[in-house]
Order: structure tokens, then sequence, then C-alpha cells
């Protein structure tokens, strides 16, 4: 796949993507990546006429084929309905055309069924003056994402061009971001790799696994501090899928603590005294100890390198410390 070219007009943009090999992902799931957008938005273009293979109309389950060119209409988005609240929001760097912001752990990013207010997107229309509008009208700004349940830095887009270049970038994976993480029981190594492609769970829709047919995921991981019945692990992300680092380490054995979805309970499988620390230290970390803690990148527009650091926020500096007086 490679974007041949893309230009505004006056009703939109135009994308132009060439195919160099066929694609085992559906249209609709295969555009997400290129065009920075969800699989709602893309499937509404395609449904909307917006989209074109070898200029024709096509549906959303088409399996794009070697030597097809695609074109996508974006047309120019709606003004955002979206309602702008004073929720407390750490703003680490701002400038005209991007921001980098600190979440907070039980912040949703943007609105979704269920959540249509009280999110992160909400906070930033009230403490930055404009947010890009390619993410659409619930998403406006959002260049990546962070789960629910995940504190830390996210970069947020203020101005259209530099949302495409932040994408583009995101997409060639120059784009460093960090996470530290408490991950359940004694890692096998200090320094490994897990290369595994990540899809929907087929028997939970809500949940991601390790599956064959899945998008290629890899994720690098380095053990920081041995604990009594967990380790502290630094963790580098070579691609961005959904609950990634959660569903790399649980494929390996070592879920993240106190993670609602993929180890619930799992502190009651360590027996004898590792077993009381154990429960104790799940009790003492109340929230999924996974926190965005590195984003390093260039400036889309002047080329600027940027790097932050979030520390550990201190509910879950507490449970370190816990950690290493009792370990």
């Amino acid at each position: 796949m490679s974007p041949a070219d893309s230009g505004a007009t006056g009703d939109g943009d135009r994308r132009f993507i060439e195919i160099e090999d066929a694609s085992a992902e559906r249209l609709d799931r295969f555009l997400c990546e290129p065009l920075a957008l969800s699989r709602t938005r893309v499937a509404q273009l395609i449904a909307d006429g917006h989209v074109t293979v070898n200029g024709r109309a096509t549906r959303k389950g088409y399996l794009p084929r070697a030597g097809d060119r695609i074109e996508v209409h974006l047309p120019p988005a709606v003004p955002t309905r979206l309602e702008p609240e004073d929720i407390p929001v750490e703003i680490r760097y701002e400038d005209e055309h991007l921001a980098v912001v600190e979440k907070p752990a039980g912040l949703v990013v943007h609105p979704a069924p269920g959540h249509p207010r009280g999110t992160l997107v909400n906070a930033l229309l009230f403490h930055l003056d404009g947010l890009s509008n390619i993410g659409g009208d619930r998403r406006p700004g959002i260049v990546h994402r962070l789960d629910r349940d995940t504190s830390g830095l996210m970069l947020v887009a203020r101005r259209d061009g530099a949302h495409r270049r932040l994408a583009a970038a995101l997409r060639r994976r120059e784009i460093e971001r960090g996470y530290l993480a408490a991950a359940w029981g004694h890692l096998e190594r200090d320094r490994f790799t897990v290369d595994r492609p990540i899809g929907r769970d087929r028997r939970d829709r809500k949940r991601m696994a390790v599956r064959e047919a899945g998008r290629p995921a890899t994720t690098h991981f380095r053990r920081l501090e041995r604990w009594n019945a967990a380790d502290l692990v630094a963790v580098r992300l070579g691609t961005g899928r959904t609950h990634q680092v959660r569903v790399h380490l649980k494929s390996v054995g070592h879920p993240v603590v106190a993670d609602p979805i993929y180890a619930p309970g799992w502190e009651r499988g360590f027996g004898g005294a590792g077993g009381r620390w154990a429960e104790e230290f799940r009790r003492r970390a109340a929230r999924l100890f996974l926190h965005a803690a590195h984003l390093a990148f260039e400036h889309p527009v002047t080329g600027e390198e940027l790097s932050f650091a979030s520390p550990l926020p201190s509910p879950l500096l507490e449970v370190v410390e816990w950690a290493r007086s009792t370990s």
C-alpha cells in the first residue's frame, strides 16, 4: 500500500491509495490506518459513495487486490456538536498545530455509545482553542487513543494538516510510545519481543486476542524490577493495536496487574506467602497498572524533535514503593 497523493478541494479532501499487495482485510478495516479514521466512519464513507476502487463504487467487504487504485473523498467535517466541559486535564505542550496532554485513568477518550459526554474530547474542547476535524464530529483531534483505565501521555492534533502528517508518521512507526506496566508473575527473560497478530476475540467482541488472521502487532518488553509476585516492566510499542500491551502480556502468561478484562482474579492463582502478597498488591493497585510514560516524535510542521516523559501517578507510585519494601 502506498498513498500516491492527497489534495484539498473546495468540497473537502481527496486521498489516493495504490495497492501493492493483495490484502486479507476487507476494505473498511483496511482503510482505517491510512485514513486515520474509525472503522465506523470509513464504513459510512463507503456507504455514502465517497470511496471508489478503480473508479467504481464498491462495498465495505471488498478485499483490495494488487494494482487497485482507491480514491477517497473526505467531505468537509460537520462542525462538532460536542459540548466543552471543564474536566481537569494537564496540558504538557501546546502550539497552534498540536498538543500533548496527560490523560487521567478512568477518562474515556472520545464519545461513544454509553459515554455521550464527560470524555477527554469534551475536556480538550474546553481547554484548547480548536481541534482538527480529521476524526469527525466524535473524535476531533484524536491521533491515537489510550484505554479508559490507562493513564499518561497523548498526542492531539489542532490542525488538519498536522493531523494527517502525524497519522502518517504513526503508520510509519516514527512516533515513539512507551509504557510502564506491572505484570503478574516473573518474566522468563529481562528483555524480549512479542510479535503476534491481534484481532477481535471470536467469542467476545469487546475483547482482543492473539489471532493468526489478526493484524500484525509487535511489542518490546524490558524488566525494570522484580518483586514478590510481579514485575515492573518498560514497554515500547512497535505497532499500535487495540489493547496491544494487555493482550501480548496475557499471551505470555503475565497479564497486567488489575486488568479487569484479561486478568480478573489473577492474584488468587498464587499460593502461600506469594498469594497473600499478590492479593494485597491487587488491593492496593485499585486500577489497571498501565501508564503511557514516554512520547517522542518529530514536529509535523517545524521538524523539531520533541520528547516527553510522564512519571507514574501517585496512586501507582505508592503501590511501587510498597512492592519494593515487601519484596
